[in-house]
């Protein structure tokens, strides 16, 4: 399982949220609380958007709390929509290429979870991405894998469709397998102006996933960030969240159940 935080509003420093204070996106690496594996140290990402079209990305196969390079891009990296990830993996190698965020042109992906016998579904998975998308596939997790199935779905033209067929498509195929362990996930995707975050499983043990409007902007979050809990709302479980950058750097949030 993984850890991870996703943030729109205004500009703002990514350092903040990755290093400082006791339940920082880093301390949580070395000490989750709310996460099945404690350490989460097989990799670390961040995506962010600036002022090319397409959205910067770093990502090591190490660490992230040990990881001096990361430190100093978030240092000095400010921007209004941006991603951040540690990994902790669950079957796939510790490499770069099974790091988050995954991009796809203007698009970022990033996944906490797992499809519960993955290894059983994956041939099947694939076959049904477009070419494109498979010529795409870099590594070997089901993360990476989804959001190309997504955006196979039509991800770019109607995400919340797409989002919906691809949850529907694994799911049923588990069924049809009669897979008895579960498929569940919590996942961020953005263009940049709308981010779309997911909290979703196919039984009634959801991964965690929080929420938390700030006077600057809005953060999504695995866990909470700070000890006062009582700011960080829960996202419901098989719930789609979407929040839309307004021009004036306000955030627009509309919330709807699925799949259910």
């Amino acid at each position: 399982m993984c850890r991870w935080l996703a943030y729109i509003g205004e500009p703002r420093l990514i350092e903040q949220f990755l290093y400082d204070g006791p339940h920082s996106l880093c301390e949580q690496a070395l000490h989750s609380h709310k996460a099945k594996l404690g350490v989460h140290g097989d990799g670390g990402g961040l995506g962010w958007y600036g002022k090319p079209s397409t959205p910067g990305l770093y990502r090591d196969a190490g660490p992230a709390w040990a990881d001096t390079n990361l430190r100093e891009l978030t240092r000095v990296i400010e921007s209004d929509v941006f991603f951040a990830h540690v990994r902790a993996s669950t079957g796939a190698g510790n490499l770069l290429v099974n790091c988050h965020p995954f991009r796809a042109g203007r698009l970022l992906f990033m996944h906490n979870g797992q499809i519960g016998g993955f290894h059983l579904l994956r041939r099947q998975l694939l076959s049904m991405l477009s070419d494109k998308s498979f010529d795409c596939i870099e590594g070997g997790t089901d993360s990476e894998l989804l959001f190309q199935l997504m955006i196979t779905f039509g991800l770019r033209e109607d995400p919340d469709k797409a989002i919906r067929k691809a949850i529907n498509v694994v799911d049923e195929l588990r069924r049809k397998q009669n897979i008895q362990e579960s498929f569940r996930a919590t996942f961020a995707v953005t263009d940049g102006k709308t981010l779309r975050v997911v909290r979703w499983a196919s039984d009634t043990y959801a991964p965690s996933l929080y929420i938390h409007h700030t006077q600057d902007g809005t953060l999504v979050v695995s866990e909470p960030l700070d000890e006062d809990t009582s700011k960080w709302v829960a996202v419901l479980p098989n719930t789609l969240v979407r929040l839309e950058l307004q021009e004036n750097n306000e955030v627009k949030v509309h919330s709807e159940l699925f799949l259910i």
